[in-house]
């Protein structure tokens, strides 16, 4: 199977889905080996975390149904730290077609961004521009690490107005938005306020680890 391709990745027997989730997943771990080091594994204490990211980037529809993702929207993957969730969404743009794969943005640098550039940044991560991203998809890994910023006195939530656009972009093209976070859904709240969370609600599937999950950085 190619980095970029998915089309010969095997076919299953199964009735319910087109892919051989085994296989996947083998692959998977091969393209992290590749990727972070022999070191690296998938951890069968994930394996519905796992799945259920392998069913959306597969565009899996007949798994979708059965474990009710909707495949139209974009994923909200949330853990405490450590336990994967950059490691595996960069792992899953390897699976995604051309047009619907990510681009990785992590949210401190987006924030430090707006230092140097201001508003233009907002436009930069908030509008779609498929002359710098062919598919217009980016992942805002640790959303809640960033902080408030000023660019010339004027302070402004930056990925809270960012995640907006977005959301007016969902609405208007339908262009999914894919975020990791530490956060909780109250304290996503608190960060970035009713509205927000109210949006993200329509723009994500909430994939979700245990707060017990352990650092796999240990």
């Amino acid at each position: 199977m190619g980095e970029q391709d998915i089309s010969t990745l095997p076919q299953s027997n199964s009735t319910t889905s087109p892919f051989d989730y085994q296989q996947a997943w083998e692959w998977l771990e091969k393209k992290g080996k590749q990727v972070y080091g022999q070191q690296f594994r998938l951890h069968e204490e994930d394996s519905v975390i796992i799945n259920t990211l392998l069913c959306y980037f597969l565009q899996d529809h007949f798994t979708a149904a059965m474990l009710q993702i909707n495949l139209n929207k974009g994923i909200l993957l949330s853990g405490p730290i450590g336990c994967g969730k950059t490691s595996l969404m960069r792992l899953m743009m390897f699976l995604s077609r051309p047009k619907l794969r990510h681009v990785m943005k992590v949210c401190r640098d987006v924030s430090f961004e707006f230092i140097n550039d201001g508003y233009e940044v907002l436009q930069r991560y908030g509008r779609y521009r498929n002359s710098t991203l062919e598919s217009g998809i980016f992942c805002f890994d640790d959303l809640g690490t960033e902080k408030n910023l000023k660019y010339y006195g004027n302070e402004c939530n930056v990925m809270a107005e960012i995640l907006l656009m977005r959301y007016e972009l969902f609405v208007a093209r339908g262009l999914v938005t894919h975020v990791t976070t530490n956060l909780n859904a109250s304290e996503i709240e608190g960060a970035y306020g009713n509205r927000v969370r109210s949006r993200l609600r329509e723009m994500f599937n909430l994939v979700a680890f245990e707060r017990s999950a352990v650092d796999k950085r240990k």
